[in-house]
């Protein structure tokens, strides 16, 4: 009787063992808190991580153009991911922004300037808009930060989640002045060539990993020393805690992916040098003017007489084409005259004895108000105009101002402000060297720092070759036109074609299809002078020119549901 209970008793107790194994296994894990901190505790707590921020913020705009101490390149995001590990999406959303912040400080301190010349504001007034417009800036390092807090959160790993917020947030957040990581490499062009697959964002990611394989060790010790005090608190209960490891998968594939980017550099500038050796050859040269800001539109007279001289010489020089700057025909010319008479062909064109490229202002009168245009015009060897390019993506406070045709008055507060609109058409310009018709997109201004833009482009047109057509002058004596012409370099290795770039006082140069500046084509800044290069005709397309910024998308689009989904726990 006693054993039959017995059974009975260890049967009821395995049953209730049995249904609260089940009921366990069904229940779900808390979800949790919004704000609840990441894998563990912060390794970099307080003022202390706030600084780490900063100073990857200030590595950050040493390493890139205009500085150029580009090895930084290689740890100045260290500081930053240490400091993000464990926050809360909070906290990491401050940091973010603090590394934004130094950074566009640092970085675009030639705000100031440029709207003192286009407002007529005070400076102190130019100040605290630069520091607004850096703010805002910031925000595309606030928002990695917040989407890497997020998503570690709920238990993402966090060296994939810092990859991915890095390429959502160079990919989706609006920029007035975009920037690209992939630039602080401007100088080595054997690490730019991943671009013609991935564009900026892929050469950018190859410097995030090298980044975090840097780090690593050094989140591992201050993890290892957080074990630690761990066990000093809680007593020999503790001791069976271990020590925590370097991850090696960081650390390799850091490692693989600079040693991919070096080995495809190195084949791909080799391929495409033999492409390039391939290829029709033409002579084009580049004319430098450098009419100051004021004198451009005071005296175009002085302009035109520069643009002639220097074109003549060129000519004389055997130049097929020449490529003058942006509006470097300065006088405003009604759009109807332009294009269905022969303005400009008897104004200056015909004279110049060789097909050119040069930069325009149009204007025309509509019903509501008159409309200007940034234009770029091509014309023959005769001075006959053979086709036109308007501006599509205008400079804020420059050529526009942001809200201005929403509020008019605007534009009565800041009386030096353009008032430009937007063309429509991405047809190429036409140019006819030696009876031989070819297609040229035209970039104006910062266009040529748009890798979306100028793919659309080049993929409608398919041209033979890549023009610039800027005006950096409104930045004066600053690492700016430093900053343009490294961002340009990147579309010459997208799109395999030599880009050309005039400029109205520097930096003007010769771009080879890898990246590099053909070999004497580099301008001095401020000083009137031009340059010439035998290069070629380049057609053919590139992965990125198929794919576009469709990678990206995609894994924007995996963290953003990573930030709101928590990570299922591996099954045992």
């Amino acid at each position: 009787m006693a054993a039959e209970v017995e059974n009975e008793a260890a049967s009821d107790a395995s049953a209730e063992a049995g249904a609260a194994a089940k009921a366990a296994k069904k229940k779900k894990p808390p979800a949790p808190k919004a704000d609840a901190p990441g894998a563990g505790e912060p390794l970099v707590r307080g003022r202390l991580a706030e600084l780490g921020a900063l100073l990857s913020g200030v590595l950050y705009f040493v390493a890139f153009a205009g500085f150029d101490v580009w090895p930084l390149t290689f740890v100045c995001l260290v500081p930053l991911y240490v400091s993000l590990s464990g926050q809360t999406p909070k906290r990491a959303t401050w940091l973010g922004f603090l590394t934004g912040l130094a950074m566009n400080v640092g970085g675009f301190y030639w705000l100031v300037n440029m709207l003192r010349t286009f407002s007529g504001f005070p400076t102190p007034l130019c100040l605290l808009f630069t520091l607004i417009i850096c703010a805002y800036q910031g925000g595309r390092l606030a928002l990695m930060g917040w989407l890497y807090g997020r998503a570690t959160v709920r238990g993402w790993p966090a060296p994939i989640v810092f990859g991915a917020a890095f390429a959502a947030s160079e990919l989706a957040y609006p920029l007035l002045f975009p920037w690209y990581y992939a630039a602080t490499v401007h100088n080595v062009p054997v690490l730019m060539q991943l671009a013609d697959i991935g564009g900026p964002i892929l050469v950018g990611l190859v410097l995030v990993a090298v980044n975090l394989a840097i780090a690593e060790p050094l989140r591992a010790r201050l993890a290892a020393s957080r074990e630690v005090g761990a066990r000093t608190v809680a007593g020999a209960a503790s001791e069976e805690r271990h020590a925590v490891a370097i991850d090696r998968r960081v650390v390799g594939a850091g490692v693989i992916a600079l040693l991919v980017a070096l080995l495809y550099g190195a084949v791909r500038i080799s391929m495409v040098n033999g492409r390039v050796a391939a290829a029709e050859e033409v002579r084009v040269g580049y004319v430098q003017g450098n009419m100051g800001l004021m004198a451009k539109r005071e005296n175009p007279g002085e302009g035109l007489r520069r643009h002639k001289q220097m074109t003549a010489a060129l000519r004389d020089k055997g130049a097929d084409l020449v490529v003058w700057s942006e509006t470097s025909a300065t006088f405003p010319t009604r759009e109807d005259l332009a294009t269905q008479g022969h303005f400009y062909r008897d104004r200056f064109a015909a004279s110049l004895g060789v097909p050119t490229i040069f930069g325009a202002v149009l204007y025309r009168v509509d019903p509501d108000r008159e409309r200007w245009f940034n234009t770029a015009i091509s014309t023959d060897v005769k001075g006959e105009l053979r086709g036109r390019y308007d501006k599509q993506y205008l400079l804020a406070f420059g050529e526009y101002l942001p809200f201005g045709d929403t509020f008019p008055i605007l534009y009565k507060w800041s009386p030096h402000s353009g008032r430009f609109s937007p063309g429509k058409s991405i047809e190429p310009l036409i140019v006819d060297v030696r009876g031989v018709e070819h297609k040229v997109t035209a970039l104006i201004c910062y266009e040529d720092i748009l890798p979306g833009f100028t793919n659309r482009a080049v993929s409608y047109a398919d041209p033979e070759l890549i023009v610039n057509m800027t005006n950096d002058a409104w930045f004066g004596d600053t690492t700016e036109p430093w900053q343009h012409l490294a961002l340009a370099k990147l579309r010459a290795i997208e799109h395999r074609r030599f880009l050309v770039r005039s400029t109205n006082s520097g930096v003007s140069a010769i771009i080879d299809p890898n990246g590099a500046v053909v070999e004497g084509t580099l301008s001095t800044p401020f000083k009137a002078e031009s340059h010439d290069a035998v290069i070629r005709w380049m057609r053919g397309g590139t992965a990125y020119e198929l794919l576009g910024d469709v990678p990206w998308y995609a894994v924007s689009l995996g963290i953003a549901v990573a930030a709101f989904r928590r990570r299922r726990p591996r099954s045992a």
